[in-house]
C-alpha cells in the first residue's frame, strides 16, 4: 500500500489531462475530483497497475476512464484490435459505464463500444472487426465472442476489472482469467473493488497485476457516512407489505429503491403498491433485455419514482436522486446489504436505508450488524407497530430455567452429606478441608 497517498488536488486541470477531457469533464458539470479520483488518476496516468478499493458512488468510473484515455490519445496506436478493455459483472453496470465514455471521449475520435449478452451478436461482432479502440463489457458475452475467434487483444494496451469483488461473487473468477490470459502480457490493469478484504480480490490481483500500487479509501466495514440506516421490525410478509406502502407514502424521496431477494416476490410486490397509487416499476433477471432497459429508462427519467428490484440492480443502477432504499427483504450477506444501500447517499448526498425485519430474519440482520461493526437504529412506525418487538432477554429466559437448576444442586449436595454421616463404610472418605478432624471419632 502507498505510505504517502497523494492529497487531494484543487481542479482536475491540476491532473494534467488532455484538454479535450477537461472540455467535457467541465461540460458534465464535474467541478472537483474525488479522493479516488484525485488518489489514481496520477499512478495510472503513469501506467501503472492499481489496486483500487472505493465504495460505490465515489468516482471510481472516472477514477480509471480519465487517465485510460489520456494515455490512448497520449500515444496513438496503428496497431490493429481493442486498446482498452473494460470488464463490469452486470449489463446495466457496463451500460453506465459506456455512456461515461461516450461523454468522456466526445471530441477525442476514439471509438467505444459496448458488448453485453441480450444485444445483437451479429453487430458486436461486426463492430469489433471495425477495430473499435474502447470495449465496455460483460465477461459471458466477451467468451461468446472469443469462441468466434473475433475479439483481438493481442495488442490490448489496458484491462480495466470494475466491481471485481462483485464479479467474483458471480462466479466470473475463471471467465476473467481465461479473458485476461488471452490479453497483451504487457498491458496496464487497473483492478477497482468495494473492498479489500475479499479474499477472491487479493487471489486475483496476485495473478493480474505487476508491480502494483494499492489505494484503499475504504474496507468493507467502512459506514457509509451519508446514510442513515434503520431497522423497522415485522410481524410477516403481509405486515411488511403494509410498513413498505406506508414507507412510501411517508418519507420525502426523489426516487426509492426496493429490494426483494427473489423474482417471485418482487412481481408480487407490484400489483399491491399500485393499487396505493404509487409509481412503481419491477427489475429482475429474468425480463427481456428491452423491457429492462425500457424500465430504466422510465426510472431515471422519472416516470416511475419507485422501482423494486433484485440483486441484479444492486450493481449498476448508477441514477441520480435516489435517496431511500428499502430492504423488504433482508439480504443474504453483508456484502450484498452494502452494494444495495450503495445506490443511495452518493458522493455528497444524504440517503436513508431502511430494512425490514421479521423474526426469521433478525439472526441474519445482527450478523450483517457484527460483519459490519455497526449497530443500526430501531424504528417504530406507530400506526403499524406489530406484536415482534426482537428475540426475548437472556435475563428473562434466565428466571424461567436458570432459578430451579441453581437451587435443586444445593439440595441435592446436602443429601449426600447425610447419608455420608449415616453410611459408616463412607467415613473420611473425600474429606471437605473445613470439616474437624474429630468427627471420626465421636461417629466411632
Amino acid at each position: 500500500m502507498h505510505p504517502n497517498p497523494i492529497e487531494k488536488v484543487p481542479s482536475f486541470s491540476d491532473l494534467s489531462l488532455d484538454e479535450q477531457l477537461l472540455s467535457a469533464v467541465k461540460k458534465l458539470g464535474f467541478e472537483l475530483p474525488t479522493p479516488v479520483q484525485s488518489q489514481s488518476i496520477p499512478f495510472a496516468l503513469e501506467h501503472k497497475d492499481l489496486l483500487v478499493s472505493a465504495e460505490t458512488g465515489s468516482g471510481k468510473t472516472g477514477a480509471f476512464l480519465l487517465p485510460t484515455l489520456h494515455n490512448l490519445l497520449a500515444i496513438p496506436s496503428r496497431k490493429a484490435g481493442v486498446r482498452a478493455l473494460i470488464l463490469a459483472p452486470t449489463r446495466e453496470l457496463a451500460q453506465q459505464i459506456f455512456k461515461q465514455c461516450q461523454q468522456l471521449a466526445e471530441s477525442t475520435g476514439l471509438r467505444t463500444g459496448l458488448i453485453t449478452g441480450g444485444d445483437d451478436f451479429r453487430l458486436q461482432q461486426n463492430m469489433l472487426r471495425n477495430n473499435t479502440e474502447i470495449v465496455i463489457a460483460t465477461p459471458g458475452r466477451v467468451l461468446e465472442l472469443m469462441d468466434q475467434e473475433i475479439p483481438n487483444f493481442t495488442n490490448l494496451e489496458v484491462l480495466i476489472l470494475d466491481e471485481a469483488d462483485r464479479m467474483l461473487d458471480m462466479g466470473f473468477s475463471e471467465d476473467v482469467l481465461t479473458i485476461a490470459n488471452s490479453c497483451n502480457e504487457q498491458r496496464q490493469t487497473l483492478l477497482f473493488s468495494a473492498t479489500l478484504t475479499h479474499f477472491g480480490v487479493i487471489k486475483m490481483a496476485d495473478k493480474l497485476l505487476k508491480n502494483h500500487e494499492v489505494i484503499a479509501l475504504n474496507t468493507l466495514h467502512d459506514g457509509h457516512r451519508n446514510i442513515e440506516q434503520q431497522i423497522v421490525l415485522a410481524d410477516d410478509n403481509d405486515h411488511k407489505q403494509k410498513l413498505l406502502a406506508w414507507l412510501l407514502q411517508n418519507e420525502t424521496y426523489d426516487k426509492a429503491l426496493v429490494f426483494t431477494n427473489s423474482r417471485i416476490q418482487a412481481d408480487a410486490l407490484r400489483g399491491p403498491l399500485r393499487g396505493q397509487k404509487l409509481r412503481v416499476g419491477v427489475l429482475h433477471g429474468e425480463m427481456d433485455q428491452k423491457d429492462r432497459n425500457r424500465m430504466m429508462q422510465l426510472f431515471r427519467e422519472g416516470a416511475i419514482n419507485i422501482m423494486i428490484a433484485t440483486d441484479l440492480a444492486a450493481r449498476g443502477l448508477d441514477i441520480k436522486g435516489i435517496n431511500l432504499v428499502i430492504n423488504f427483504d433482508v439480504p443474504r450477506n453483508g456484502i450484498n446489504y452494502i452494494h444495495r444501500i450503495g445506490r443511495t447517499g452518493r458522493v455528497d448526498e444524504l440517503g436513508l436505508a431502511i430494512a425490514l425485519v421479521k423474526h426469521t430474519e433478525w439472526n441474519l440482520m445482527s450478523g450483517i450488524e457484527r460483519f459490519l461493526k455497526q449497530k443500526f437504529k430501531h424504528r417504530n412506525i406507530k400506526k403499524l407497530e406489530g406484536k415482534y418487538k426482537g428475540p426475548k432477554k437472556l435475563k428473562a429466559s434466565g428466571k424461567s430455567t436458570g432459578g430451579k437448576k441453581k437451587t435443586e444442586p444445593k439440595k441435592a449436595t446436602v443429601e449426600k452429606v447425610k447419608i455420608r454421616h449415616r453410611d459408616k463404610k463412607n467415613i473420611g472418605k473425600r474429606r471437605v478441608p473445613t470439616v474437624k478432624p474429630n468427627i471420626e471419632i465421636s461417629q466411632a
